[in-house]
């Protein structure tokens, strides 16, 4: 098969989708491997490295897109690389289609076999391809959370963690899941006051156990949302539905009752956003103001740390990526029911509930 790494155009997009060490053993399995020059740079990994392990270097992403028969990608198809998508192409990246009609529909009208990350399972139910992001958002949501509370930045002018004598910042974390435990066990040790929140109780249960003392779970339910939302200086948004569109928790009312310079970090972003408020920002220019609350909603937030986040991203991926290449689309889904669940879109159709039900009606 012939594999293809093209270099990723979403804004301040840093990472990629085959490390050197995939390619060669890629290479080693008997694939050809197609990297775009320049693909691995804001990662730390030049040409060279690519090409030491047996990668053909080629100029263009048009080149990667018209030879490749997978293709290895870290964000969805933006629309220039829509157009360049071949009917029966396999492409294995992070797509999230429920949160755009536009890309939903190009996809589908190309014909691809879109795998998409974010619903991969493993045996145990868990998404081990979207774990290493989420681990990486977790933790930023909280240094960029913490920016965004300075004045500079239209904040309230808190020290996330106070110093001795003045209270330390209230943090909400809504969701957790492992975006919501990371944001929450960091924060927690910066010194803010954290309450996280969730609707599973087993859950919350268990993040009682292990959470430090400043973190406080409270049971998920539109009271207590409204409570303490009104009460946060930072609210991290970190609901997940696996596929579908995350679930509006703050609505424009509520957030129009927080305090002046507050802010919401709302990771769910490329679902949807659990704020009514919310829409998508860039790292160019991250935030904007609603109702005195400052909004970071940076859809590709661990784009920014690329080197960190692609070896944990293909750390994770590059046993599938074998797994695809070497079995093709149809074997790989017979491997489980979460190797099959991966599959969004086959033969030009889509084959994931979450995102059919999220277009029902709009999709011809």
């Amino acid at each position: 098969m012939i594999i293809g790494a093209p270099r990723e155009t979403k804004p301040d997009e840093y990472r990629v989708g085959l490390l050197p060490v995939g390619v060669e053993l890629l290479v080693g399995d008997g694939h050809t491997v197609l990297v775009e020059s320049r693909a691995g740079r804001g990662s730390g990994f030049p040409d060279q490295a690519y090409e030491r392990v047996g990668a053909e270097i080629v100029d263009t992403a048009g080149d990667v897109f018209r030879r490749a028969d997978m293709l290895v990608k870290v964000k969805e198809p933006q629309p220039d690389e829509i157009e360049m998508l071949a009917e029966g192409q396999v492409v294995f990246t992070y797509f999230h289609f429920a949160s755009s009609l536009e890309l939903t529909s190009g996809c589908l009208s190309a014909g691809i076999d879109a795998v998409a990350y974010e619903t991969l399972r493993d045996d145990s139910g868990r998404l081990p391809l979207l774990t290493p992001m989420s681990e990486v958002a977790g933790k930023m949501a909280v240094q960029e959370g913490a920016k965004c509370l300075e004045r500079p930045m239209m904040g309230r002018g808190i020290l996330l963690g106070g110093v001795p004598g003045v209270e330390p910042a209230s943090v909400l974390v809504l969701g957790a899941g492992v975006v919501g435990s990371n944001a929450a066990r960091l924060a927690a040790g910066l010194g803010a006051s954290v309450v996280l929140m969730d609707i599973d109780l087993d859950r919350l249960r268990y993040m009682a156990e292990v959470m430090p003392a400043n973190v406080m779970t409270i049971h998920c339910d539109p009271h207590s949302v409204a409570e303490y939302v009104a009460a946060a200086d930072l609210v991290i948004g970190a609901v997940l539905i696996p596929g579908a569109l995350a679930p509006r928790l703050l609505t424009a009312d509520l957030v129009a009752r927080m305090k002046p310079g507050s802010v919401i970090v709302d990771v769910c972003i490329d679902q949807g956003g659990c704020a009514e408020t919310s829409r998508p920002t860039t790292h160019g220019d991250p935030t904007y103001v609603v109702d005195e609350v400052v909004h970071y909603c940076v859809c590709n937030m661990p784009g920014a740390v690329g080197r960190t986040s692609s070896q944990a991203l293909c750390n994770a991926t590059l046993p599938y990526v074998r797994q695809l290449a070497g079995l093709g689309v149809e074997e790989f889904a017979n491997q489980s029911p979460g190797h099959a669940d991966a599959i969004n879109m086959r033969y030009g159709k889509l084959t994931n509930a979450a995102v059919a039900e999220a277009f029902e009606g709009k999709l011809t």
